[in-house]
């Protein structure tokens, strides 16, 4: 990977019903792409009622609300969930999912150790999610050997709900893989079904720590992580949309996984991921690379939309959240367009 200078692109929040075109189609380009916030990271964006519902990584949980999603970053945040306060360390990556007439919102954290890291989610059963209160659920115990889990998402199909997460097979020692893994769910804050591994890191473009000027983790670490499932418009395809390689690193990308709704979602062999990353390597422009953690949604517009993560050069080097335009393909996945 001498020549590899990054990769990037996709994902969703929960279920993305009717959204987009199922033609052939050559997707939008890069030059669509707009600045939503700068130095932010792990961004989430949901809609209810005509409102538009933003979430980022920080020490506490914080929901911006807006009619449009152009006009998210100019929103006052609402703080629902003080981590330190409660006791809770570390939280990262959270994700709002509404469920049978309520407002979750799933996130990782931890005692102060990252090692330590557990699932969580919070409950809120108004109808907006800025109001009412938030009640803790969990940890969610994903496994008897070892509890670690990152980046939870969840989504639907019919009344079945599953959960997504990135983990370790087995506690690290020399080096560390981390894996999507994938479980069905008794309740919102339990898992019904043994965890499943349906992506681990295989391809070169999947295994980069190491930077072009030699900076790199400790050690070496493998990354599928942040998974976040997509739905075909017509319901027949779960995509899930996963970042590859070191998120610190220019190589960060997304992969992609999918299966069709009918399938056994619990079986391994039901999934099939693409070999390809969803990003050519090198900058998408003269100054945006590593790209990962993508957020996806239907608009007021028709269209479809994804929020997403990069190192941002003019902003020295802080990540960024963008918006861009993305459709569907005819072969049930969603194609954002930055392979073009």
């Amino acid at each position: 990977m001498k020549n590899l200078i990054l990769l990037l692109t996709l994902a969703i929040l929960s279920i993305l019903p009717g959204c987009g075109s199922r033609e052939d189609i050559v997707p939008d380009n890069s030059d669509n792409i707009t600045m939503l916030f700068e130095d932010t990271s792990y961004p989430n964006i949901s809609e209810h009622n005509g409102k538009f519902y933003f979430i980022r990584q920080d020490k506490d949980i914080k929901i911006y609300e807006a009619e449009n999603i152009d006009s998210l970053a100019a929103a006052k945040p609402i703080t629902v969930w003080e981590g330190p306060a409660k006791g809770m360390n570390n939280i990262w990556a959270p994700e709002m999912i509404r469920i049978n007439g309520k407002w979750y919102i799933y996130f990782e954290a931890d005692d102060g150790n990252t090692d330590n890291h557990q699932l969580y989610v919070i409950e809120n059963s108004s109808e907006n999610p800025t109001q009412g209160e938030w009640t803790l659920h969990g940890p969610i115990i994903t496994n008897d050997e070892w509890n670690f889990g990152i980046h939870p998402s969840s989504f639907m199909i019919g009344r079945r709900q599953f959960l997504l997460w990135s983990g370790w097979e087995h506690r690290r020692s020399e080096t560390e893989t981390q894996c999507i893994f994938i479980a069905e769910m008794e309740n919102p804050w339990t898992l019904k079904s043994p965890r499943i591994l349906i992506s681990k890191p295989e391809y070169e473009w999947e295994r980069q720590w190491i930077n072009p000027d030699g900076t790199r983790s400790a050690y070496p670490i493998f990354v599928n992580e942040n998974p976040e499932p997509v739905l075909s418009p017509d319901g027949k395809k779960i995509a899930v949309a996963y970042s590859a390689s070191g998120i610190w690193t220019q190589f960060a990308t997304i992969g992609l996984i999918y299966a069709d709704t009918s399938s056994d979602l619990l079986d391994p062999a039901s999934w099939k991921k693409l070999e390809e990353p969803q990003s050519n390597p090198g900058l998408l422009n003269a100054s945006m690379t590593g790209i990962t953690n993508i957020s996806t949604i239907n608009s007021t517009d028709g269209k479809c939309y994804m929020l997403f993560q990069a190192k941002d050069f003019n902003n020295g080097e802080k990540e960024c959240v963008f918006k861009k335009a993305f459709r569907w393909t005819n072969k049930g996945y969603p194609d954002f367009g930055f392979n073009k």
